[in-house]
């Protein structure tokens, strides 16, 4: 609560160029006027309750700036797929294989599948040994958080950067 909405007969005011005082609420706010600043609720269960003299326009503005900051700094995950078929021949697992090393050295996770059609499904075993030998390959790079795994036509696996030094 600020200013009128203040609906309490005396107050403890505190602030920066104030010291400490019981005041009645009135009288507060008037301080606060001749200090072209706002009177605010700091806590309301205090006897009597606390009231602050300050900007708070100002106040707003500082703490929307320090949620954007923290907003900011936050690190957004991004998830970079690769797909593959369950006889994927040795020049397009190796094209494929660079792809992984630039999206993993960039800091990006790297969710790699083999994608089986019709009957294809038979070749699981395969699918499966490509998608290890992909995780050895890339093991300086990056690390598997979840192992192959088949999941209705699909065969997943999610690798993650290792973290830099």
């Amino acid at each position: 609560m600020i200013n009128d909405r203040i609906r309490v007969p005396k107050v403890r005011v505190v602030g920066d160029d104030v010291e400490p005082q019981v005041l009645p609420t009135d009288r507060a706010l008037k301080l606060a006027q001749e200090m072209n600043a706002d009177l605010v609720m700091i806590s309301e269960k205090a006897d009597p309750p606390v009231v602050r003299i300050m900007d708070y326009k100002k106040f707003l503005y500082d703490q929307k700036k320090k949620q954007k900051e923290i907003k900011s700094k936050a690190q957004k995950v991004v998830v970079k797929e690769i797909r593959f078929g369950p006889n994927t021949d040795e020049h397009d697992y190796e094209f494929k294989r660079k792809h992984a090393i630039k999206f993993l050295e960039e800091g990006s996770k790297l969710k790699a599948y083999v994608f089986f059609k019709g009957r294809s499904i038979l070749f699981k075993d395969k699918g499966e040994i490509l998608l290890l030998r992909l995780a050895t390959e890339l093991e300086e790079l990056g690390v598997v958080e979840q192992m192959p795994k088949l999941e209705g036509k699909r065969m997943i696996m999610m690798l993650a950067p290792k973290k830099k030094k």
